[in-house]
C-alpha cells in the first residue's frame, strides 16, 4: 500500500542510470557524445547489482546533504530522495494520491508527473524520462533527471568516492544589508550555523517565508537555515511577509489599548505614551524599525503612499496644536487608526474620517 506523500514517512525517490566505469572505482568518464549543460552526467557501470545501500553519499553545491532514506543501487540504478533534494534546491512538491500525481515548483518552474508514464509536464511541455516511474514498497520512483531537466541543476557521478553531485543554480536574490546570525531554527535563541555573522553584502536564496518575522535561506556556501525577516537585516520584500508583519505589528499595538496618554511620554518605558512614543515603541520592538522621536521627523521615514494605496501598518500623519505635522497613528486596515491623543482614552482604535480626513497631511509605509 503506498504511504500517504505528506507523511515523513513517504520518501520520494529519484532514479537515475548512473553507469560506473567498465573498471571498478573508476570516476569521471566522459558520456557518449560529450558534455551537455545541465543534462546528467553518465559513466560507465555494472548493470549486474541488486538492490544495495551500496553507501553513496549526496553532496549538494560541495557540501554533504542529509537525506531520510540513503540512496541505494538497484540493478545499475543510482535511487535518490526526490523530496530531500528538490526542497534543498528550493522546490516545493504536491502529491495527489488518487491518481499518483507529483507536482513540483519553483518561482516560473512547473513538473507534473504521473507515476508510470514514460513522459512528464515541464511547464506544459512533455519532458521524456529515460525510466518510467514507480511505485515499490510505498516509495515513489521517478529519474534523477528531472533535478538537471526541471530544475536547471547540474548532476554529475564520482565513481571513486561512490558521490553524486548535485550543482545548484539557485538564484541568491537577496543581499543582508545589516549583519545576521544564521539560526538553526526560526528562534533567535537557536544555535548558529557557524560562528561568525553574515556581513553586509552577503547574498542568500530565500527558500520560503517561514514565518512573519524568519525566513528560511540557503547561502553561496551550501549552508541552510534562518535569518530575521526584519527589514533591517536584508533587502528581501513581499507583499505577503508585509501583510503577516503588519498583523504582527497591530498585534502587538492592540495589548497597549488603555495605556494613559502623556504628552512628551518617554519611549524607553511603556506605562505612557503620548502618539509618536507609542509608534517609535511598537515599531521598534516588534520590526527593529528606528524611528524619531517626534511626528514630524518620523514623516520623513520611508515612502510616501496616497489614501488609495494605503495598507495595514503605513502610518498616518495629521496636523495638529498649530503644527503642519503634529500627530501619528498606525493604519491597522479597514478604514481605522490606532493612536493615542487622549487623557480619557489612552490608546485605542477610531475610525478614520471626519476631523481626521480634514486634518490628514501624508502616509508614510516603511516595510
Amino acid at each position: 500500500m503506498t504511504k500517504p506523500f505528506h507523511t515523513r514517512k513517504l520518501t520520494w525517490l529519484l532514479a537515475a542510470s548512473l553507469v560506473l566505469a567498465a573498471q571498478a572505482g573508476t570516476a569521471g568518464a566522459e558520456p557518449a557524445g560529450g558534455t551537455a549543460t545541465g543534462a546528467l552526467t553518465e559513466t560507465a557501470i555494472s548493470a549486474t547489482q541488486t538492490t544495495s545501500t551500496s553507501g553513496i553519499a549526496i553532496e549538494l553545491d560541495g557540501r554533504p546533504l542529509q537525506t531520510e532514506t540513503p540512496p541505494i543501487l538497484v540493478d545499475g540504478s543510482v535511487l535518490l530522495p526526490i523530496r530531500d533534494v528538490f526542497e534543498a534546491l528550493g522546490a516545493t512538491l504536491a502529491w495527489d494520491d488518487s491518481s499518483k500525481t507529483v507536482t513540483a515548483t519553483q518561482g516560473q518552474m512547473t513538473l507534473v508527473y504521473r507515476i508510470g508514464d514514460p513522459t512528464a509536464l515541464l511547464n506544459g511541455q512533455t519532458l521524456t524520462l529515460p525510466v518510467p516511474g514507480q511505485i515499490a514498497d510505498g516509495y515513489a520512483l521517478v529519474p534523477l533527471r528531472f533535478v538537471s531537466e526541471a530544475l536547471g541543476s547540474e548532476v554529475a557521478w564520482d565513481g571513486e568516492s561512490r558521490t553524486v553531485r548535485i550543482t545548484s543554480t539557485l538564484n541568491y536574490e537577496t543581499t543582508v544589508t545589516w549583519g545576521v546570525n544564521l539560526r538553526s531554527s526560526p528562534d533567535a535563541s537557536s544555535d548558529t550555523v557557524g560562528e561568525e555573522l553574515l556581513p553586509t553584502g552577503n547574498k542568500l536564496h530565500v527558500v520560503r517565508e517561514a514565518s512573519p518575522l524568519w525566513l528560511e535561506v540557503r547561502t553561496p556556501d551550501g549552508r541552510s537555515g534562518y535569518v530575521s525577516a526584519k527589514p533591517k537585516y536584508t533587502n528581501y520584500r513581499s507583499n505577503s511577509l508585509a501583510d503577516k508583519q503588519a498583523d504582527e505589528l497591530i498585534a502587538y499595538g492592540k495589548t497597549f489599548e488603555g495605556t494613559p496618554y502623556e504628552f512628551g511620554a518617554s519611549s524607553d518605558q511603556t506605562k505612557t505614551f503620548d502618539c509618536s512614543s507609542f509608534v517609535k515603541r511598537v515599531y521598534e520592538d516588534v520590526l527593529s524599525i528606528e524611528l524619531p522621536r517626534v511626528s514630524y521627523d518620523q514623516a520623513k521615514e520611508g515612502t510616501e503612499v496616497s489614501l488609495n494605496e494605503l495598507r495595514k501598518g503605513d502610518l498616518l500623519f495629521f496636523s495638529a496644536r498649530g503644527l503642519d505635522i503634529g500627530h501619528v497613528g498606525i493604519y491597522i486596515g479597514d478604514n481605522q487608526i490606532l493612536h493615542t491623543y487622549s487623557k480619557e482614552q489612552g490608546v485605542h482604535i477610531e475610525a478614520f474620517d471626519g476631523q481626521w480626513t480634514k486634518r490628514f497631511v501624508t502616509a508614510r509605509r516603511l516595510f
